[in-house]
Protein backbone atom coordinates (compact mmCIF):
# COMPACT_ATOMS: atom_id res chain seq x y z
CA UNK A 1 0.00 0.00 0.00
CA UNK A 2 1.40 3.52 -0.96
CA UNK A 3 0.39 5.84 1.78
CA UNK A 4 0.91 9.92 2.26
CA UNK A 5 1.18 11.59 5.62
CA UNK A 6 0.50 14.79 5.42
CA UNK A 7 1.32 16.26 9.04
CA UNK A 8 1.29 19.82 10.83
CA UNK A 9 4.55 18.14 12.65
CA UNK A 10 7.27 16.23 12.16
CA UNK A 11 10.80 15.11 13.97
CA UNK A 12 13.44 17.17 14.80
CA UNK A 13 10.45 18.97 16.57
CA UNK A 14 8.79 17.04 19.53
CA UNK A 15 5.51 16.62 20.38
CA UNK A 16 2.50 13.86 20.19
CA UNK A 17 2.06 14.73 16.48
CA UNK A 18 4.97 14.20 15.58
CA UNK A 19 6.11 11.21 17.43
CA UNK A 20 2.90 9.22 16.80
CA UNK A 21 3.52 10.55 12.23
CA UNK A 22 7.15 8.79 12.78
CA UNK A 23 5.71 5.70 14.67
CA UNK A 24 2.84 5.55 12.01
CA UNK A 25 5.67 5.87 9.38
CA UNK A 26 7.88 3.07 11.02
CA UNK A 27 5.28 1.01 11.03
CA UNK A 28 4.04 0.98 7.48
CA UNK A 29 7.23 0.42 6.74
CA UNK A 30 7.54 -2.78 8.83
CA UNK A 31 4.77 -4.22 7.40
CA UNK A 32 6.16 -3.79 4.26
CA UNK A 33 3.99 -0.47 2.35
CA UNK A 34 5.24 2.65 1.56
CA UNK A 35 4.62 6.01 3.35
CA UNK A 36 5.35 9.32 2.44
CA UNK A 37 5.33 12.63 4.49
CA UNK A 38 4.94 15.78 3.68
CA UNK A 39 5.76 18.42 6.46
CA UNK A 40 6.59 21.74 6.96
CA UNK A 41 9.96 22.92 7.36
CA UNK A 42 11.78 22.99 10.47
CA UNK A 43 12.90 26.77 11.14
CA UNK A 44 16.43 26.22 10.94
CA UNK A 45 15.89 24.59 7.37
CA UNK A 46 12.68 26.33 5.75
CA UNK A 47 13.68 25.49 2.04
CA UNK A 48 15.56 22.28 2.80
CA UNK A 49 14.48 19.68 -0.18
CA UNK A 50 13.18 16.73 -0.13
CA UNK A 51 15.02 13.82 2.18
CA UNK A 52 14.95 10.64 3.90
CA UNK A 53 14.43 10.23 7.83
CA UNK A 54 16.25 7.28 9.60
CA UNK A 55 13.63 5.69 11.43
CA UNK A 56 15.79 3.66 13.47
CA UNK A 57 17.84 0.91 13.09
CA UNK A 58 14.97 -1.76 12.41
CA UNK A 59 13.56 0.21 9.42
CA UNK A 60 14.30 1.19 6.38
CA UNK A 61 14.62 5.29 5.82
CA UNK A 62 11.75 7.21 5.60
CA UNK A 63 11.12 9.57 2.70
CA UNK A 64 10.47 13.22 3.58
CA UNK A 65 9.26 16.47 1.95
CA UNK A 66 9.81 19.56 4.02
CA UNK A 67 7.52 22.37 2.76
CA UNK A 68 8.65 26.27 3.23
CA UNK A 69 7.02 27.11 6.40
CA UNK A 70 6.61 29.91 8.78
CA UNK A 71 6.36 30.72 12.78
CA UNK A 72 2.81 30.61 13.80
CA UNK A 73 1.96 34.11 14.94
CA UNK A 74 2.12 34.14 18.90
CA UNK A 75 3.68 31.20 19.03
CA UNK A 76 6.59 30.73 17.09
CA UNK A 77 7.80 27.21 17.95
CA UNK A 78 5.11 26.00 15.85
CA UNK A 79 5.49 26.34 12.04
CA UNK A 80 2.39 26.78 9.65
CA UNK A 81 3.60 25.70 5.80
CA UNK A 82 3.23 28.11 3.08
CA UNK A 83 1.27 27.91 -0.22
CA UNK A 84 3.47 25.69 -2.16
CA UNK A 85 3.31 23.41 -5.29
CA UNK A 86 5.57 21.05 -3.37
CA UNK A 87 2.38 19.51 -1.57
CA UNK A 88 0.35 18.66 -4.60
CA UNK A 89 3.41 17.22 -6.50
CA UNK A 90 4.04 15.32 -3.99
CA UNK A 91 0.78 13.72 -3.18
CA UNK A 92 0.19 13.41 -7.17
CA UNK A 93 4.05 11.77 -7.79
CA UNK A 94 3.98 9.33 -5.19
CA UNK A 95 0.44 7.66 -6.48
CA UNK A 96 -0.94 7.27 -3.32
CA UNK A 97 -3.67 4.57 -2.45
CA UNK A 98 -4.70 6.16 0.65
CA UNK A 99 -3.63 10.07 2.45
CA UNK A 100 -3.51 9.97 5.98
CA UNK A 101 -4.04 13.49 7.38
CA UNK A 102 -2.32 14.17 10.89
CA UNK A 103 -4.18 16.70 13.06
CA UNK A 104 -4.73 18.50 10.06
CA UNK A 105 -5.90 22.36 9.93
CA UNK A 106 -3.04 24.39 7.76
CA UNK A 107 -1.32 21.83 5.89
CA UNK A 108 -3.76 19.50 6.45
CA UNK A 109 -6.09 21.45 4.93
CA UNK A 110 -4.64 21.67 1.69
CA UNK A 111 -3.62 17.59 1.60
CA UNK A 112 -7.33 17.06 2.06
CA UNK A 113 -8.05 19.47 -1.07
CA UNK A 114 -5.51 17.72 -3.58
CA UNK A 115 -6.29 14.17 -2.03
CA UNK A 116 -9.83 15.10 -3.45
CA UNK A 117 -9.11 16.15 -6.74
CA UNK A 118 -6.94 13.19 -7.45
CA UNK A 119 -9.95 11.03 -5.79
CA UNK A 120 -7.92 9.17 -3.42
CA UNK A 121 -9.67 8.44 0.46
CA UNK A 122 -8.36 10.48 3.05
CA UNK A 123 -8.00 9.29 6.84
CA UNK A 124 -8.22 12.54 8.63
CA UNK A 125 -6.62 11.73 12.43
CA UNK A 126 -7.58 14.55 14.90
CA UNK A 127 -5.30 14.54 17.68
CA UNK A 128 -4.76 18.71 18.94
CA UNK A 129 -7.40 20.23 20.58
CA UNK A 130 -7.13 23.04 18.22
CA UNK A 131 -10.57 24.99 19.51
CA UNK A 132 -9.33 24.71 23.37
CA UNK A 133 -5.87 26.17 21.78
CA UNK A 134 -7.30 28.86 20.21
CA UNK A 135 -9.47 30.08 23.47
CA UNK A 136 -5.72 29.62 25.41
CA UNK A 137 -4.29 31.86 22.37
CA UNK A 138 -6.63 34.31 21.54
CA UNK A 139 -5.46 37.05 23.89
CA UNK A 140 -7.99 39.56 22.19
CA UNK A 141 -6.41 38.41 18.05
CA UNK A 142 -9.54 36.75 17.65
CA UNK A 143 -8.42 33.43 17.38
CA UNK A 144 -12.40 32.14 18.93
CA UNK A 145 -12.96 28.81 19.24
CA UNK A 146 -16.41 28.80 16.67
CA UNK A 147 -13.30 29.83 14.04
CA UNK A 148 -11.47 26.93 15.16
CA UNK A 149 -14.55 24.55 15.08
CA UNK A 150 -14.77 25.59 10.94
CA UNK A 151 -12.04 24.90 10.31
CA UNK A 152 -11.98 21.72 11.71
CA UNK A 153 -16.01 20.54 10.53
CA UNK A 154 -14.25 21.76 7.00
CA UNK A 155 -11.12 19.30 7.14
CA UNK A 156 -12.81 16.56 9.08
CA UNK A 157 -16.27 15.99 6.91
CA UNK A 158 -14.46 15.75 3.59
CA UNK A 159 -12.18 12.80 4.96
CA UNK A 160 -13.76 9.09 4.49
CA UNK A 161 -13.33 8.80 7.96
CA UNK A 162 -12.12 10.53 11.11
CA UNK A 163 -10.08 8.57 14.04
CA UNK A 164 -10.08 10.09 17.23
CA UNK A 165 -7.47 8.89 20.26
CA UNK A 166 -10.48 9.11 23.10
CA UNK A 167 -13.82 8.51 23.99
CA UNK A 168 -14.03 12.19 25.08
CA UNK A 169 -12.34 13.26 21.53
CA UNK A 170 -14.49 11.35 19.73
CA UNK A 171 -17.77 12.78 21.37
CA UNK A 172 -16.82 16.33 20.87
CA UNK A 173 -15.76 16.00 17.31
CA UNK A 174 -19.46 14.27 16.55
CA UNK A 175 -21.43 16.95 19.03
CA UNK A 176 -19.80 19.43 16.80
CA UNK A 177 -20.81 18.45 13.33
CA UNK A 178 -18.15 15.81 12.05
CA UNK A 179 -19.12 12.27 11.20
CA UNK A 180 -17.91 9.12 10.52
CA UNK A 181 -15.50 9.44 13.94
CA UNK A 182 -14.25 6.04 15.07
CA UNK A 183 -11.39 5.66 17.96
CA UNK A 184 -8.05 5.16 16.78
CA UNK A 185 -5.55 5.43 20.47
CA UNK A 186 -1.92 5.59 20.53
CA UNK A 187 0.78 3.43 21.66
CA UNK A 188 3.80 3.44 24.08
CA UNK A 189 6.89 1.63 24.25
CA UNK A 190 6.42 -0.28 27.38
CA UNK A 191 10.41 -1.87 26.45
CA UNK A 192 11.49 1.70 27.23
CA UNK A 193 9.37 3.50 29.32
CA UNK A 194 9.68 0.85 32.65
CA UNK A 195 9.72 0.55 36.30
CA UNK A 196 13.55 -0.55 36.01
CA UNK A 197 14.90 1.88 34.86
CA UNK A 198 14.21 3.99 38.94
CA UNK A 199 17.54 5.46 39.83
CA UNK A 200 17.64 5.91 43.19
CA UNK A 201 20.78 8.37 43.26
CA UNK A 202 19.02 10.41 40.82
CA UNK A 203 16.12 10.32 43.04
CA UNK A 204 18.36 11.55 46.16
CA UNK A 205 20.07 14.44 43.29
CA UNK A 206 16.68 15.74 42.84
CA UNK A 207 14.97 15.44 46.02
CA UNK A 208 18.07 15.78 48.68
CA UNK A 209 15.88 15.96 52.11
CA UNK A 210 13.81 12.32 50.87
CA UNK A 211 11.03 14.64 49.74
CA UNK A 212 8.34 12.67 47.32
CA UNK A 213 9.41 13.66 43.56
CA UNK A 214 6.34 15.09 41.62
CA UNK A 215 6.92 15.22 38.06
CA UNK A 216 5.88 16.72 34.92
CA UNK A 217 6.49 15.55 31.29
CA UNK A 218 5.80 17.97 28.52
CA UNK A 219 5.87 21.46 26.73
CA UNK A 220 5.88 24.77 28.78
CA UNK A 221 3.33 26.45 26.69
CA UNK A 222 -0.18 28.53 28.65
CA UNK A 223 -2.57 25.61 26.91
CA UNK A 224 0.07 22.45 29.22
CA UNK A 225 -1.56 25.00 32.85
CA UNK A 226 2.02 24.19 34.50
CA UNK A 227 1.24 26.60 36.85
CA UNK A 228 -1.11 25.06 38.45
CA UNK A 229 1.42 22.92 39.85
CA UNK A 230 2.42 25.99 42.02
CA UNK A 231 0.42 24.96 45.14
CA UNK A 232 1.63 21.35 45.01
CA UNK A 233 5.52 22.97 44.46
CA UNK A 234 4.90 24.75 48.21
CA UNK A 235 3.58 21.57 50.00
CA UNK A 236 6.12 20.17 52.83
CA UNK A 237 7.58 17.28 51.98
CA UNK A 238 7.04 17.63 48.06
CA UNK A 239 9.80 18.63 45.67
CA UNK A 240 8.14 19.02 42.22
CA UNK A 241 10.53 18.63 39.14
CA UNK A 242 9.18 20.03 35.46
CA UNK A 243 10.69 17.97 32.45
CA UNK A 244 10.57 19.79 29.55
CA UNK A 245 10.85 23.03 27.59
CA UNK A 246 8.66 25.97 25.79
CA UNK A 247 7.91 29.47 25.99
CA UNK A 248 6.28 29.73 29.67
CA UNK A 249 9.34 28.21 31.38
CA UNK A 250 10.64 31.46 32.55
CA UNK A 251 7.19 32.52 33.93
CA UNK A 252 7.28 29.21 35.79
CA UNK A 253 10.63 29.06 37.00
CA UNK A 254 9.71 32.55 38.52
CA UNK A 255 6.48 31.36 40.01
CA UNK A 256 7.74 27.76 41.70
CA UNK A 257 11.44 28.90 43.03
CA UNK A 258 11.34 25.31 44.99
CA UNK A 259 11.20 23.07 41.75
CA UNK A 260 13.56 21.79 39.50
CA UNK A 261 13.75 22.59 36.13
CA UNK A 262 15.60 19.74 33.88
CA UNK A 263 14.28 21.02 30.65
CA UNK A 264 13.81 19.08 27.54
CA UNK A 265 15.22 15.13 28.01
CA UNK A 266 14.77 12.71 25.59
CA UNK A 267 15.26 8.89 24.71
CA UNK A 268 16.80 6.52 27.45
CA UNK A 269 17.12 9.53 30.00
CA UNK A 270 13.55 10.43 29.93
CA UNK A 271 13.10 7.07 31.08
CA UNK A 272 15.01 7.05 33.30
CA UNK A 273 13.83 10.34 34.31
CA UNK A 274 9.59 8.86 34.50
CA UNK A 275 10.63 6.04 36.35
CA UNK A 276 12.80 7.73 39.28
CA UNK A 277 9.43 9.96 40.10
CA UNK A 278 6.95 9.24 42.56
CA UNK A 279 3.68 10.67 41.45
CA UNK A 280 3.44 11.81 37.75
CA UNK A 281 1.01 14.94 37.45
CA UNK A 282 -0.22 16.02 34.04
CA UNK A 283 -2.21 19.43 34.41
CA UNK A 284 -3.41 20.42 30.97
CA UNK A 285 -7.12 20.39 30.16
CA UNK A 286 -6.74 20.10 26.84
CA UNK A 287 -5.49 16.63 26.17
CA UNK A 288 -7.38 15.10 23.45
CA UNK A 289 -5.35 11.72 24.65
CA UNK A 290 -2.21 12.61 26.98
CA UNK A 291 0.98 10.20 25.71
CA UNK A 292 3.12 11.21 28.82
CA UNK A 293 0.24 9.81 31.31
CA UNK A 294 0.54 6.39 29.35
CA UNK A 295 4.47 6.56 29.52
CA UNK A 296 4.25 7.36 33.74
CA UNK A 297 2.16 3.99 33.34
CA UNK A 298 4.00 1.60 31.63
CA UNK A 299 7.30 3.36 33.88
CA UNK A 300 4.79 1.90 36.90
CA UNK A 301 4.29 5.37 38.63
CA UNK A 302 0.89 6.58 40.21
CA UNK A 303 -0.63 9.50 38.22
CA UNK A 304 -2.74 12.29 38.77
CA UNK A 305 -4.60 14.10 35.61
CA UNK A 306 -7.66 16.49 35.21
CA UNK A 307 -11.03 15.08 34.45
CA UNK A 308 -11.26 16.10 31.27
CA UNK A 309 -10.47 14.50 27.52
CA UNK A 310 -7.92 12.18 27.30
CA UNK A 311 -7.08 11.49 30.56
CA UNK A 312 -10.71 9.80 31.23
CA UNK A 313 -10.02 7.11 28.89
CA UNK A 314 -6.53 6.29 30.53
CA UNK A 315 -6.33 7.08 34.36
CA UNK A 316 -8.71 4.81 36.60
CA UNK A 317 -9.57 6.58 39.26
CA UNK A 318 -8.51 5.28 42.59
CA UNK A 319 -7.23 2.33 40.53
CA UNK A 320 -4.27 3.46 38.63
CA UNK A 321 -4.44 7.14 40.36
CA UNK A 322 -6.18 10.06 40.78
CA UNK A 323 -8.21 12.14 38.49
CA UNK A 324 -9.10 15.79 39.58
CA UNK A 325 -11.34 18.91 38.49
CA UNK A 326 -9.63 20.56 35.10
CA UNK A 327 -7.68 24.12 36.16
CA UNK A 328 -8.09 23.44 39.63
CA UNK A 329 -4.61 24.18 41.54
CA UNK A 330 -5.65 23.43 44.94
CA UNK A 331 -7.19 20.20 44.03
CA UNK A 332 -4.08 19.00 42.34
CA UNK A 333 -2.18 20.14 45.41
CA UNK A 334 -4.35 17.72 47.20
CA UNK A 335 -3.83 14.97 45.44
CA UNK A 336 -0.68 15.01 45.43
CA UNK A 337 -0.75 15.30 49.44
CA UNK A 338 -2.94 12.43 49.64
CA UNK A 339 -0.85 10.39 47.61
CA UNK A 340 2.37 11.56 48.99
CA UNK A 341 0.97 10.22 52.60
CA UNK A 342 0.56 6.68 51.68
CA UNK A 343 3.67 5.38 49.52
CA UNK A 344 1.80 1.47 49.34
CA UNK A 345 -0.61 3.42 47.70
CA UNK A 346 1.10 5.20 45.07
CA UNK A 347 2.66 1.92 44.64
CA UNK A 348 -0.20 -0.18 44.12
CA UNK A 349 -1.38 2.39 41.44
CA UNK A 350 1.51 2.19 39.50
CA UNK A 351 1.35 -1.81 39.34
CA UNK A 352 -2.08 -1.52 38.08
CA UNK A 353 -1.33 1.51 35.69
CA UNK A 354 1.36 -0.75 34.17
CA UNK A 355 -0.65 -3.70 34.02
CA UNK A 356 -3.13 -1.79 31.77
CA UNK A 357 -0.36 -0.52 29.05
CA UNK A 358 1.71 -3.26 28.62
CA UNK A 359 -0.62 -4.48 25.81
CA UNK A 360 -0.85 -0.93 24.16
CA UNK A 361 2.33 -1.42 21.88
CA UNK A 362 2.84 0.72 18.89
CA UNK A 363 2.74 -2.28 16.92
CA UNK A 364 -0.52 -3.20 17.62
CA UNK A 365 -2.02 0.53 17.32
CA UNK A 366 -0.37 0.27 14.01
CA UNK A 367 -2.46 -2.80 13.10
CA UNK A 368 -5.09 -1.03 13.85
CA UNK A 369 -4.35 1.72 11.87
CA UNK A 370 -4.16 -0.79 8.99
CA UNK A 371 -7.63 -2.10 9.83
CA UNK A 372 -8.94 1.38 9.35
CA UNK A 373 -7.26 1.92 5.73
CA UNK A 374 -8.31 -1.22 4.37
CA UNK A 375 -12.32 -0.19 5.48
CA UNK A 376 -12.06 2.80 3.98
CA UNK A 377 -10.08 1.30 0.58
CA UNK A 378 -12.74 -1.73 0.92
CA UNK A 379 -15.96 1.42 1.28
CA UNK A 380 -15.04 2.10 -2.25
CA UNK A 381 -11.93 2.30 -4.00
CA UNK A 382 -11.31 4.98 -6.94
CA UNK A 383 -14.21 7.10 -5.75
CA UNK A 384 -13.94 10.65 -5.35
CA UNK A 385 -13.84 12.22 -2.01
CA UNK A 386 -15.95 15.34 -2.34
CA UNK A 387 -14.68 18.12 -0.17
CA UNK A 388 -17.70 19.91 1.82
CA UNK A 389 -17.72 23.51 0.07
CA UNK A 390 -17.27 25.16 3.57
CA UNK A 391 -12.95 24.15 3.47
CA UNK A 392 -12.84 26.86 0.84
CA UNK A 393 -15.03 29.37 3.06
CA UNK A 394 -12.72 28.86 6.01
CA UNK A 395 -9.92 29.25 4.19
CA UNK A 396 -8.70 32.14 3.12
CA UNK A 397 -5.42 32.62 0.32
CA UNK A 398 -2.95 35.12 1.46
CA UNK A 399 0.19 36.23 -0.55
CA UNK A 400 4.02 35.38 0.43
CA UNK A 401 4.49 39.16 1.66
CA UNK A 402 1.65 39.71 4.28
CA UNK A 403 2.73 35.72 5.42
CA UNK A 404 6.28 37.13 5.89
CA UNK A 405 4.73 41.13 7.12
CA UNK A 406 3.26 38.80 10.12
CA UNK A 407 -0.42 39.80 8.63
CA UNK A 408 -1.88 37.04 10.13
CA UNK A 409 -4.48 37.56 12.89
CA UNK A 410 -7.11 35.06 12.71
CA UNK A 411 -7.58 31.32 12.35
CA UNK A 412 -9.05 32.77 8.99
CA UNK A 413 -6.38 34.28 7.96
CA UNK A 414 -4.08 31.29 8.26
CA UNK A 415 -2.70 30.09 4.89
CA UNK A 416 -4.47 27.99 2.69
Amino acid sequence: MRVVIVTESFPPEVNGVAHSVLRTAEHLVRRGHQPLVVTPAPARSAHCPPQSFGGGAETAEIPVVRIPSMPLPGYPQVRIALPSRQLAAAVAGHRPDIVHLASPFVLGARGMQVAARLGVPAVAVYQTDLAGYAHAYRAGRGLGEAAAWRRIRSVHRAAARTLAPSTPAAQDLTAHGVPRVQLWPRGVDSVRFHPRHRDEGLHRALAPGGEVLVGYVGRLAPEKRVDLLAATSALPGVRVVVIGDGPSAPGLRAAMPGAVFLGRRTGDELARCFATLDVFVHTGPLETFCQTIQEAMASGVAVIGPAAGGPLDLVGHHRTGLLVPPRDGAAIARAVAELAADPERRAGYGLAGRADVTARTWEAVGDLLLGHYAEVLAEGRGKPVTAEPSLAETIVPRTDDQLAAGQVTTVEELPA
